[in-house]
């Protein structure tokens, strides 16, 4: 199962780096500490509302947006967890899947 601090983490380096951003460049703007940046980009710790609100603006992309692309990393892994499940199942074979 994914892990929801870990794909916020992976769509924020992302987008920082999309941007061509530093974790010093967010962390100034953000106001928030460059390592803990770093924690939550790397999936260690899981941002609050108001840290996310705060890492958004700094990159000048709304939150909705960030926590779309979290929602479609997390549809990817868990139709992937399931495909391999169904892939594994015995049943499998009687029932035309796979």
């Amino acid at each position: 199962m994914a892990v929801l601090r870990r794909l916020i983490g992976e769509v924020l380096r992302a987008r920082r780096m999309a941007k061509g951003l530093t974790l010093r460049d967010v962390s100034a703007s953000a106001r928030v500490s460059l390592g803990y940046i770093s924690e939550v980009e790397r999936g260690q710790k899981e941002p609050s509302s108001e840290l996310l609100a705060a890492l958004c603006e700094a990159l000048d992309v709304p939150m909705s947006q960030v926590l779309r692309d979290v929602s479609a990393l997390m549809e990817i892994q868990e139709q992937s967890t399931l495909e391999t499940a169904l892939a594994l199942s015995p049943e499998s074979d009687s029932v035309g899947v796979g």
